[in-house]
């Protein structure tokens, strides 16, 4: 026999097979790249969550109050100079909007606005305690504050 009746070419089953295995692999990658509504909300929870943190140490760096606050739509953080509450300039804790909106918003222990949720960080590193609920129909987000620095998604 010669070289040339042996060299073989793919057959249509195993061309098939990786048709099939391509096909599986671009679903999984579209199921993923757009995201249900609770995962975008899962998403800011963690955004809030690390800038949350970043407030935190702001504050203390600061020297001065630093507040997060947020309504259905969006958050915002503010600093307060001269007893007055001014929006923080910075890249990182700029106001933002929820990706999905509008978002039901809670928080434990309830904070004194009626209307939006409010954390103040002061100078010490010692804080109280909180719990902030993001709700959407399709589910919730908790991101929890343990007082001392430590913020987590659950």
């Amino acid at each position: 026999m010669t070289l040339r009746s042996r060299q073989r070419g793919f057959t249509l089953l195993e061309l098939l097979v990786v048709m099939v295995i391509a096909g599986l692999m671009l679903g999984a990658v579209a199921f993923n790249a757009m995201p249900s509504p609770r995962q975008r909300v899962e998403q800011d929870a963690n955004r809030i969550a690390l800038l949350l943190q970043l407030a935190r140490d702001e504050a203390i760096l600061r020297n001065l109050p630093v507040a997060f606050e947020a309504d259905q739509f969006g958050y915002r953080f503010q600093v307060r100079e001269d007893r007055v509450w001014l929006p923080l300039r910075d890249d990182m804790l700029r106001d933002r909007a929820f990706e999905v909106s509008p978002v039901e918003l809670s928080m434990e222990p309830p904070s004194n606005q009626a209307a939006a949720v409010r954390v103040v960080f002061g100078r010490e590193p010692v804080d109280k305690p909180f719990i902030i609920t993001l709700r959407v129909p399709d589910g919730s987000v908790r991101i929890r504050a343990d007082g001392v620095g430590h913020f987590s998604v659950e």
